[in-house]
């Protein structure tokens, strides 16, 4: 029941944030004019980018398959499809990207993967998938000043502020991760505190709980160091999985026949964005994601501004949540009939 009215909730805010962001973006804007900018759009150079959101959806899938025969689990490349695909889509309509990997979890238990392995699995895809965002994110800002200065200005606080989330959780994760007893320490010192001013009920499940997860983060950092070797590989995967979906927005560039701006710019920008709205409690950085590209693509693309966002967000977000929904069908679907079978 509970569970019911959370997706419930999960629906309706997706909605709501949806509407938002189409009031506040199209408002006041000639959509007639909007759409004849897109259908005069190169559909040649759309394509490749529509492959790259499924490089990107199956570079995790990739990295789930490589991770779980490390623990000596056989698993098919399709059935770690699925497995991504499950999280992308509830990542994308969750705020926050929460609801992923517990639904992850749930499909991969149905395989009969102990939940211990698949949240080890999941923990070390999130540390690196964001360990590679902060790496981006502090690479533009030490050693690419001038292209921060030339295109950013307008929004650097906005940028500094996602980077230092990131930041701050990548390290708190790592904390959790390679000190889990000060972590645990910490963590019930902090939960005393809120509990003796009367801003938390005292309750020994949340203290069970507590150390329930800190026996995940034990495990994940023995299995890190363990298997250095499979964590090097999961970076460099997880590099280009961010890249791929970077570049979509270059492919939008090349379809409008634009010419004047590198490559390695647009990737860049795109990469600013993302590291600028990562860990905003809104579904898929929606509505903060368009006011971004709005304000610092405009040098870029120029007179069709507003259609290159539709396109670059209807790509890189709107068709990798239309695929991993798909593929979330088939994997219930499959899992279904398979319960129903003899």
């Amino acid at each position: 029941m509970q569970s019911g009215k959370k997706t419930l909730f999960n629906i309706v805010f997706l909605l709501a944030v949806f509407g938002l962001t189409v009031y506040g973006v199209f408002h006041g804007e000639d959509l007639g004019a909007m759409m004849d900018a897109i259908r005069s759009s190169q559909i040649g150079w759309l394509v490749p980018g529509v492959g790259l959101v499924v490089f990107f959806i199956w570079g995790e899938s990739i990295i789930i398959w490589y991770m779980m025969q490390s623990f000596g689990i056989r698993l098919k490349k399709r059935v770690c499809f699925l497995f991504s695909s499950v999280g992308f889509f509830f990542s994308c309509i969750t705020p926050s990207a929460s609801g992923g990997q517990p639904m992850q979890i749930y499909y991969m238990k149905k395989e009969k993967i102990p939940i211990p392995v698949s949240t080890v699995v999941l923990m070390v895809v999130t540390i690196t998938y964001k360990l590679v965002l902060v790496v981006i994110g502090l690479g533009i800002m030490i050693f690419a000043r001038g292209f921060l200065h030339h295109y950013l200005e307008g929004i650097l606080p906005v940028f500094y502020l996602g980077l230092a989330l990131n930041v701050f959780c990548v390290t708190l994760m790592t904390v959790l991760v390679f000190h889990p007893v000060l972590a645990r320490e910490m963590l019930l010192k902090g939960m005393g505190l809120l509990e003796r001013l009367h801003l938390m009920k005292k309750k020994e499940a949340r203290r069970q709980k507590l150390n329930d997860s800190m026996e995940v983060y034990r495990e994940t950092a023995v299995y890190l160091k363990d298997h250095k070797r499979v964590l090097f590989h999961v970076i460099i995967i997880t590099f280009l999985q961010r890249m791929a979906l970077f570049s979509v927005t270059w492919f939008v560039y090349r379809a409008f026949q634009m010419q004047g701006t590198p490559a390695v710019d647009v990737v860049f920008l795109q990469a600013v964005i993302s590291v600028s709205v990562d860990m905003l409690p809104l579904p898929g950085g929606m509505g903060i994601s368009e006011t971004l590209f709005l304000n610092i693509f405009a040098p870029v693309f120029r007179q069709v501004l507003l259609p290159a966002m539709v396109l670059s967000r209807g790509l890189g977000y709107y068709s990798q949540l239309l695929i991993s929904a798909l593929f979330t069908v088939a994997a219930q679907l499959h899992y279904t009939n398979e319960e129903d079978g003899p």
